[in-house]
């Protein structure tokens, strides 16, 4: 029997990739990892997983490439298996990926959850969801409020967002505001975080989720996985939350890996109610039984909420959204479209003749997004593009639907309003016996 490693890459977006290296492929001998390829993130490809987090096998550490050079890479360098390590696509895209793989020689693998997820020694609750967008923020912040009303000490551990230097992104911890600029947070870190800190909760996030592990069970009673872009935990979870979407009906079934936490979940909530058409959500709830029929449902609406609503009847909105819901989530509007319409807005603007840069590059690839404007921020160049975006497109007022306050980080020259939404149950309680049966 050959004793020869086989060559491995991973095909990631500079999240689950880093994750699964760092705790299945790094320190195994069968295997040697080549390279990274990376997607969905503007930016990532080009840099190296550096040496310090790559470990002594890895002492140049490993390059990430763009996805779009994997056959290239399989052949040179005679790559015998890919793996795919990165959330919300379709199962077709998943195949498609699988047949490419396939086809230039090489084995094609999806690591499950038991060579992936993380015992704690402090009970774990994860919030996930099946679809980017679906409303797993706000009920994170429910379970968190629900919790500290336990008299619980909360610690919540995001999935990773380390979009700048990897070598400072290793383990971070967000009490403050400033922690937010102490570490160049990228508007979509800052979309998750803020709400998080405002609400008087600690949140870790970063690369090696071992060491963030250890600095939640020393900060907390319990540890609130955070889940991002449809992705399964990190840690395995006493209670396991998912949240579906009625406004994208199907989809729940449709996309990998969201089906996978479907599958897993101790309890759906069915969000966003309340702007729902009943027929979707019907769509949903056989769904949710043909897959995961012991699965607990929690009905609930997302309503929005303007202060000073009066403001928006008869003017001329710029709706800013959420980027990641509008972009891989595949959404077409958001909580300020559905504010903008819901407050008497005269019209809503379509921003695309004022887009500059990477952001005039965003509608092009994404052409479902029309008249919203994605909040995309990945970087400093691409924050002052979006700024010159909204600065230039002929409206009266702009409505901003992300969780974060964009005027912290962009100087705009027109009135704003801030969009808020929090999960509400349809029967209260529910939640709360479902939290309480696990801590």
């Amino acid at each position: 029997m050959s004793c020869t490693k086989r060559k491995v890459i991973i095909l990631g977006a500079a999240g689950r990739d880093f994750h699964d290296f760092n705790v299945y492929w790094r320190d195994n001998p069968a295997y040697e990892v080549v390279a990274f390829t990376a997607t969905q993130i503007p930016n990532i490809e080009g840099r190296i997983y550096p040496p310090e987090l790559a470990g002594p096998r890895y002492p140049r550490g490993v390059p990430i490439y763009a996805e779009a050079e994997l056959p290239d890479l399989i052949r040179r360098f005679e790559v015998d298996l890919c793996t795919i390590a990165y959330s919300d696509i379709s199962h077709e895209e998943v195949m498609h990926k699988a047949s490419l793989v396939n086809a230039c020689g090489a084995d094609f693998v999806i690591l499950g959850h038991r060579q992936t997820m993380l015992k704690a020694s402090k009970p774990v609750i994860a919030v996930c969801a099946v679809r980017t967008g679906s409303g797993k923020s706000q009920t994170s912040r429910a379970v968190a409020k629900i919790l500290k009303k336990l008299g619980r000490k909360v610690a919540a551990v995001r999935h990773p967002m380390p979009y700048g230097d990897l070598s400072k992104q290793v383990c971070q911890r967000f009490a403050s505001l400033e922690d937010l600029d102490i570490h160049n947070c990228t508007i979509e870190e800052r979309e998750e975080y803020e709400p998080h800190i405002m609400a008087g909760n600690v949140v870790f996030a970063g690369i090696d989720y071992v060491r963030i592990l250890a600095e939640a069970e020393k900060a907390a009673d319990v540890i609130l996985w955070d889940g991002g872009n449809n992705d399964i935990p990190f840690f395995k979870p006493d209670l396991h939350i998912t949240v579906v979407d009625p406004h994208r009906p199907g989809h729940e079934r449709r996309y990998y890996p969201g089906e996978s936490n479907l599958y897993m979940a101790h309890v759906v909530v069915i969000n966003k109610m309340d702007t729902a058409r009943p027929a979707d959500v019907d769509i949903v709830l056989d769904n949710i039984r043909a897959v995961n029929p012991r699965a607990e449902i929690i009905r609930a609406n997302s309503p929005v909420m303007v202060d000073q609503k009066e403001l928006i009847r008869g003017k001329r909105v710029l709706a800013v959204e959420d980027g990641p819901t509008l972009t891989h989530g595949e959404m077409s509007y958001g909580a300020a479209h559905i504010a903008a319409r819901r407050f008497g807005a005269a019209q809503i603007v379509d921003p695309r003749p004022f887009a500059v840069g990477s952001i005039r590059q965003t509608f092009a690839r994404y052409t479902q997004i029309t008249d919203v404007l994605p909040a995309m921020g990945y970087s400093q160049q691409q924050i002052r593009e979006l700024e010159e975006t909204i600065n230039a497109t002929d409206c009266d007022l702009v409505l901003i639907g992300t969780p974060v306050d964009l005027g912290r980080m962009l100087r705009i020259n027109k009135p704003t309003l801030r969009v808020r939404y929090e999960l509400e149950e349809r029967t209260p309680g529910q939640l709360e016996a479902a939290v309480r049966r696990v801590v």
